[in-house]
């Protein structure tokens, strides 16, 4: 036999050899496809999982932002209310003075409101408090919510590079064993 010629068996088993190696390409790339796709639902399933963390995140906000509007409003008229009690006792006072002492009522009265102040005080500086914490926290998973996209558009973003590279080399090597 000469340099260049191969028998019809070793012809054959070079056909063969390279059957299975064409056969076990294809194998990794649909293997390489199937796990990239995994990985795509898996990173499509963890924004929606950021995405209804955010929207809960945004709900419960929201209640605060109501709950404080409602505090204020109480607050507004509580004081109001202390106001014209203050004047009422101040003229009553004022009326009264050459007659008798104040009355106990009037004090017990100022006594109880001005308890109830300090107490809706202090709720409006918690709920105050709440609403920052629930700021931080939301602007921190917003940013990390975005991170993670921009993580998971840059690996599909290769993906699918590498997916397109593939398929070129795959339609090459069919132009050449054309």
């Amino acid at each position: 036999m000469g340099t260049g010629m191969c028998s019809r068996r070793q012809k054959g088993l070079l056909q063969t050899g390279f059957c299975l190696l064409a056969v076990a390409c294809l194998g990794s790339g649909a293997f390489l496809y199937h796990h990239l796709q995994q990985k795509v639902r898996s990173a499509e399933a963890l924004a929606q999982k950021y995405k209804q963390q955010q929207e809960a995140l945004s709900a419960q906000l929201q209640v605060v932002y109501e709950h404080r509007s409602r505090l204020e409003r109480s607050l507004q008229k509580e004081r109001g209310e202390h106001k014209k009690t203050k004047e009422g006792k101040l003229t009553r006072v004022v009326e009264q003075q050459p007659a008798n002492p104040p009355a106990q009522d009037s004090m017990n009265r100022y006594g109880a409101l001005s308890s109830q102040h300090k107490i809706l005080k202090n709720q409006h500086e918690d709920v105050k408090k709440q609403l920052i914490d629930l700021q931080l926290q939301h602007n921190s998973l917003k940013l990390e919510h975005r991170k993670t996209l921009e993580t998971h558009s840059q690996k599909y973003a290769q993906l699918q590079q590498e997916k397109d590279s593939e398929v070129c080399w795959k339609k090459a090597e069919a132009l050449r064993e054309a």
